[in-house]
């Protein structure tokens, strides 16, 4: 193999595919990262088994060929590297790649590309197309609700369900539930309905590209898989083969109070609560009021420290029902009020 690229593109590239690279596996190939020539550019993948990141960047290919190195000290070298061209030269005899970019010259030994897992190729026909910002909004609005905990597996998943030309993502972790539908180009023959883990979908938000409009998904068949392409990125991920939860149940139907507010001030008084009640398991109480011909309905939240303090913020809000206190977990309040 023998490639020429420039230093910001390979560095954009591997800073993208490294969040895949895993760093507890016990097999060493899995702590680096494929580099493959592809149809003239250069091929970077990255995996940890659950999930699969492969990023394209423009090159010159002078010869085809691929081989994989450890994925900390080639992005080390890469970043370190000055803002000029790099060419790639990989001995075949002793997989070692040797890099020089100006008058810099380095050696890194690889393992051959062989003994790297199949990379998945996204399926162009059978794609479901979701705008990016909206698909990059439901994520943060619901991902942050799923489970951290392995123990429940289910629940570190996020719902996601595909029918005519609607989606609907959810998810919980037992005290909280988040859900977000949007409208989506196309049409979706058969309903589809899986559990996409929410680690994925937030590794899925952070290297998307704003400047795409739109991200391409993919389910192959026989696969357990799902494939999100976004143009010179691909994600792959594995699913979770659960049954989700229904939760419908617990959604009000009808309710007796319903209020108005702002969501800078009901943020700003979150956040002063917190401080005081961090020491009580995040507990805070709100007490809602309906206003009256002489003042507005207001909303005042209140959390107590019994070794520190406490804080009490009334903020206006249109309320319409009648007056209800409850006690809520602050941070889960604020964790959705800051998406």
């Amino acid at each position: 193999m023998k490639v020429s690229c420039l230093q910001e593109n390979l560095a954009k590239g591997l800073n993208i595919v490294s969040r895949a690279v895993s760093t507890r596996s016990m097999l060493p190939v899995l702590a680096n990262v494929l580099l493959e020539t592809d149809n003239g550019r250069l091929k970077l993948s990255a995996t940890n088994l659950e999930i699969v990141i492969t990023a394209w960047i423009g090159a010159k290919v002078e010869e085809e060929g691929s081989v994989t190195v450890p994925a900390r000290t080639f992005s080390d070298l890469v970043g370190a590297l000055p803002q000029d061209r790099v060419d790639l030269n990989l001995n075949d005899q002793n997989q070692t790649i040797h890099v020089t970019c100006g008058r810099t010259e380095a050696n890194i030994k690889g393992i051959d590309a062989q003994e790297f897992p199949l990379v998945p190729q996204p399926d162009q026909d059978n794609r479901i197309r979701v705008e990016t910002a909206v698909l990059k909004q439901m994520i943060n609005q619901v991902a942050m609700a799923a489970a951290t905990d392995d123990t429940r597996p289910t629940l570190t998943g996020v719902s996601t369900h595909f029918e005519e030309s609607k989606m609907l993502m959810a998810a919980t972790d037992g005290f909280r539930l988040s859900l977000r539908s949007a409208h989506i180009p196309g049409y979706v023959e058969k309903p589809i309905d899986i559990i996409v883990p929410a680690r994925a979908l937030m590794e899925l938000s952070r290297i998307v590209n704003d400047d795409n409009d739109a991200v391409y998904i993919s389910l192959p068949e026989g696969r357990n898989q799902i494939v999100f392409d976004m143009d010179n990125v691909v994600l792959v991920s594995q699913l979770i083969n659960e049954t989700f939860p229904d939760y419908t149940p617990i959604i009000p139907k009808k309710n007796l109070t319903r209020t108005v507010l702002s969501t800078a001030e009901f943020r700003s008084a979150c956040k002063r609560a917190e401080i005081f009640a961090r020491e009580s398991s995040h507990t805070a109480r709100v007490r809602i009021d309906p206003g009256d011909d002489l003042s507005p309905g207001s909303a005042t939240i209140a959390a107590t420290s019994t070794e520190t303090g406490d804080s009490v913020a009334p903020i206006d809000a249109d309320v319409d029902g009648e007056s209800i206190e409850i006690a809520f977990n602050v941070k889960y309040m604020t964790d959705v009020l800051s998406v």
